[in-house]
């Protein structure tokens, strides 16, 4: 972090809601807020929140963002105020996935510990859902394979084709469980794990393990939609 600038700020705009956590001298400061206009949202609420903590832009020294998947629009938001602040403020600018974010927060719950420890060829997948019938997925093992966007009924083959225990995380339409289109099929992940949580966020925010100058959003475009090379 920049001398001399305290704070820190960890930022979600991929989707609905808004979702800011400031963190200065040890003091957490959280901000939600619903709909999908989040550049109308985002400066009122981020200044209210560095009111709060006694700060100004200036003062902060670290950025953190979720670079998606997620709306494009509301994934640029993030994406272009970091970048400001980096370039006019110095500020550190770091990032992750919103898989990363979940599988971050999953495996540190005693649930997944406990059911790794019984599965230690196991591997953990976060399902996010995309759009419609369709999800995106990726699995977290030693193949570090690239996250995907499947329909439906590409998931539920992906996934039963896998070949090893799955322990799984993530949320279904308007952010419920999982457990509607998985039923008893793999362990889920509770609830409160599968979304952002502030304190788990922030603590994300503050690591130095994380991609830094991460400016780049990730997108993703399901398969039936990417262009044809020509041979």
């Amino acid at each position: 972090m920049q001398s001399g600038k305290q704070v820190t700020l960890a930022m979600d705009t991929s989707s609905s809601p808004l979702l800011l956590v400031l963190e200065k001298d040890g003091k957490r400061f959280v901000a939600r807020r619903k709909g999908i206009k989040q550049e109308k949202l985002l400066f009122p609420v981020l200044n209210a929140l560095l009111a709060k903590a006694g700060a100004e832009l200036a003062d902060i020294g670290r950025i953190f963002i979720i670079r998606g998947p997620g709306r494009f629009t509301g994934i640029r938001i993030s994406l272009t105020f970091a970048s400001m602040m980096k370039y006019l403020n110095h500020t550190e600018v770091r990032g992750a996935t919103m898989f990363e974010a979940v599988h971050f927060q999953a495996q540190s719950s005693r649930a997944f510990q406990a059911w790794q420890k019984q599965h230690p060829d196991g591997a953990l997948a976060v399902v996010l859902h995309a759009f419609r019938e369709e999800y995106f997925l990726q699995i977290f093992d030693e193949q570090h394979a690239g996250p995907a966007w499947l329909s439906r009924e590409e998931l539920l083959k992906r996934l039963a084709e896998y070949g090893r225990p799955l322990y799984v995380a993530g949320t279904d339409k308007e952010g419920t469980s999982l457990a509607g289109l998985l039923g008893n099929a793999y362990p889920l992940a509770d609830e409160k794990v599968c979304k952002l949580q502030p304190a788990r966020f922030l603590a994300m925010a503050c690591g130095d393990g994380w991609e830094k100058d991460a400016l780049e959003p990730l997108y993703l475009k399901p398969a039936r939609f990417e262009l044809i090379k020509p041979v």
